[in-house]
Formats: C-alpha cells, structure tokens, sequence
C-alpha cells in the first residue's frame, strides 16, 4: 500500500479500537476530542472526493444525453427516408 501513502487507512478512518474502545474512563474523554477532529477531517475528505466524482458523473451524463438525442434523431430521419420512399413509390 505504498501508493497510498498519504490516504487514511480504514482504521485511521473508523478507529481500530485499541484507544477509543472505551476502556478507561478519564482518557477516553481527551481521545474522543481528538477522534472528533479525525473525523471531520475525513468527511471533508470523503465530500472532496464526492464532488470530484460527481462532476465525472455529471460529464459523462451529459455525453450520453447527446449521443442519445442524436441517435435518436438520425433514427427518425431514417424512418422518415424510409417512408417517402414507399409513399414515392406507390
């Protein structure tokens, strides 16, 4: 996981358990603060990420909805040629 060395890992994320399990009474006050930090650090992270792949999303709709509106225009167009050309011919 070298490639990921500045990405928290899923413990630094959801607490391993050793220090915040609630075992001792008075420590647990102080290392919850900190864990309160932690935290908001992440969702700042995870929302960061969420917009990035949001805008990706959006993009990517945006070019479907166009190769669809012009799929389905040449469509009609086809339908259309084919359908003078019987009336033509008849």
């Amino acid at each position: 996981m070298g490639s990921k060395g500045d990405a928290p890992t899923w413990a630094d994320q959801w607490g391993s358990g050793g220090d915040d399990g609630g075992s001792g009474g008075g420590g647990g006050g102080s290392g919850s603060g900190k864990a309160d930090g932690n935290k908001k650090t992440v969702a700042g992270n995870v929302k960061a990420a969420a917009s990035g792949g949001l805008v990706k999303a959006k993009a990517a709709a945006l070019v479907g909805a166009h190769k669809v509106k012009s799929g389905t225009s040449s469509g009609i167009k086809w339908v259309k040629e084919q359908y003078q050309k019987r009336a033509a011919s008849k």
